[in-house]
């Protein structure tokens, strides 16, 4: 975590000293490696509640939580790891770099009373118009699609928005906490804090369920809609103590119409929604298009792109959850994109690169048998094993796009650039909503090419973004860039061969294998494959294998000291 020096400084007006909180910053792959240990957790412990949620009841009950769950859950995309987060570290840290503590503490009074005011009037208003957001979602039967959700699934879709809408005022001051701590080094804390929420969310669901329904049927999800407010509750709390040792002390102040923090914050906030928000929007959009396709498909999107974001998460947004603030620190006086931003950025992207190429390919080449492993039991059959399939080769194609936007898009606005992404976004939503209306309405194809088109766009929006950002940087050592794609693009090719021919020699007939023998048939080859990555990039001597190398030996030999 972080190691806090306390030093005794005579105030400017005063003669008496007092203490001042420096923290100590680390390296940017340590920080990585914490945040990643710590989103690893909340990733598995997030796959663990969608195991048990599709071994309990049927895709198409589950259909009806998942839309209900993305329509706030959008907003929290948005706010968590997108736009008040971005907007808020970037001011706040040129704050505490300026000013000190004083003037940063006075921000976060006004911005978290000003969160929790306004995200307070959201969650009312999503709560009263839930009928007619659904209804927007899907369909009345006169479009050319038709109508899926039948008048039961409708009203328990109804019912589950209206009690989760709250999670989105709670999880928004999560989110401002954990751009308070993140940019004063503390990385751990605020990136675990995602578990509590999967611990808070899956126990009270639950236990809450079984009282509403102990068969576990359609209403029992009932109880983990009120399990995902209990979550964010603890997502929040758990932090709190990291921000109180900081020496942050709770105020509300609603003195923020003159505040030039505010405003600047509020002046990135509206093109950073519009900016991070092209994912976020293009998987509610599937959504939507997915609730008009079949019963069961937005619950199958749902389980697939959990899957993807376990190294999404892993990486992507570790990543840049730690090179954010750094960026902000080497962006110059007047929003310049230094040398030492150019290199920061270049490292970040060829670091994420390297680490989630290997699972874009694992998760395509090996998708049935990881899908049958976690989740075929229960309820989750053969069927469902396929579909869901189908729609992650089609997501893994997009997987190191997404974790590329994560890094580089958060860099126009260290530099003040916020309009670049905010249009790119415009475009990107606007080719994956046509995308989506050829594939579902107009060419009646399988709700799977809702996730090519997510990933074709992904691709779209980082190449974009990538290249504008060589023009404001003056450079973003592209070629270092390329020498390390051809040096990857070669152990994955090794990578994807040990994965065939793992599948064609010792996966024939998988589905009908046992828990345990579908596991050790699996797990080897997993690994095997990993091995020769990892090994291949060893022997190619890549300068991000040799840092990584370097960090795990230092935490190593920490470890056993």
């Amino acid at each position: 975590m972080v190691r806090v020096l306390r030093l005794k400084m005579p105030p400017m007006s005063e003669g008496k000293p007092t203490e001042v909180v420096k923290p100590v910053k680390h390296s940017g792959l340590q920080s990585t490696w914490v945040v990643s240990a710590a989103i690893m957790c909340s990733r598995v412990l997030g796959l663990a509640r969608e195991m048990i949620l599709f071994s309990l009841s049927q895709t198409k009950w589950l259909s009806c939580f998942y839309l209900a769950f993305k329509i706030p859950n959008l907003l929290r995309d948005l706010f968590a790891e997108g736009a008040l987060s971005q907007a808020f570290v970037t001011v706040f840290s040129k704050k505490l770099r300026e000013g000190g503590d004083k003037p940063a503490w006075l921000l976060a009074h006004k911005m978290l009373s000003l969160a929790a005011v306004f995200m307070g009037i959201v969650s009312i208003i999503g709560i009263l118009a839930a009928p007619w957001i659904i209804d927007l979602f899907i369909g009345d039967g006169s479009s050319p699609g038709g109508v899926v959700f039948d008048e039961e699934m409708r009203n328990l879709t109804v019912l589950m928005v209206r009690i989760m809408y709250p999670f989105i005022a709670v999880v928004s001051l999560a989110a401002l906490v954990m751009g308070i701590l993140n940019s004063r080094g503390v990385f751990g804390m605020p990136a675990l804090a995602s578990s509590f929420f999967n611990i808070g969310s899956l126990t009270t669901g639950l236990l809450v369920g079984w009282l509403i329904d102990p068969d576990f049927g359609r209403t029992a999800l009932i109880g983990f809609s009120i399990g995902t407010v209990v979550g964010g509750l603890a997502q929040l709390g758990v932090q709190i103590p990291s921000l109180w040792k900081q020496g942050y002390r709770p105020k509300v102040d609603f003195k923020w119409k003159k505040d030039v923090g505010v405003r600047k914050i509020l002046s990135l906030l509206g093109p950073a929604v519009i900016a991070s928000s092209a994912v976020q929007v293009n998987v509610m959009v599937n959504a939507g298009f997915a609730a008009r396709a079949s019963e069961g498909a937005v619950a199958l999107l749902q389980g697939a792109f959990r899957l993807m974001q376990l190294p999404l998460g892993l990486f992507g947004v570790a990543v840049a959850m730690v090179t954010l603030p750094a960026l902000s620190r080497a962006a110059g006086d007047d929003n310049s994109a230094t040398g030492d931003f150019r290199t920061i950025l270049a490292r970040g992207l060829r670091f994420v690169t390297m680490l989630t190429l290997p699972c874009a390919v694992g998760l395509a080449l090996l998708a049935e048998p990881v899908i049958s492993l976690i989740f075929e039991r229960g309820k989750f059959d053969a069927i469902d094993v396929v579909q869901m399939a189908a729609a992650l080769r089609f997501y893994s194609f997009g997987l190191v796009f997404y974790a590329a936007i994560k890094v580089v898009q958060p860099a126009f606005y260290a530099i003040e650039r916020r309009l670049i992404p905010m249009v790119v976004s415009f475009v990107s939503i606007a080719i994956n909503f046509a995308a989506n209306y050829l594939f579902i309405v107009v060419w009646d194809l399988p709700f799977e090419y809702l996730a090519l088109s997510t990933g074709v766009v992904a691709m779209l929006n980082c190449a974009q973004l990538y290249f504008l950002m060589i023009r404001y940087s003056k450079g973003l050592e592209s070629g270092r860039l390329i020498l390390t794609l051809a040096k990857l693009g070669t152990a994955a090719a090794l990578m994807a061969g040990v994965c065939i021919a793992g599948q064609h020699w010792l996966m024939d007939g998988y589905g009908d294998f046992g828990l345990m023998k579908k596991a050790v048939t699996l797990l080897p080859v997993i690994a095997i494959a990993a091995g020769v990555y990892f090994g291949t990039c060893v022997l190619m001597r890549l300068d991000e294998l040799s840092e990584l190398r370097a960090l795990i030996t230092r935490k190593l030999g920490r470890s056993a000291r």
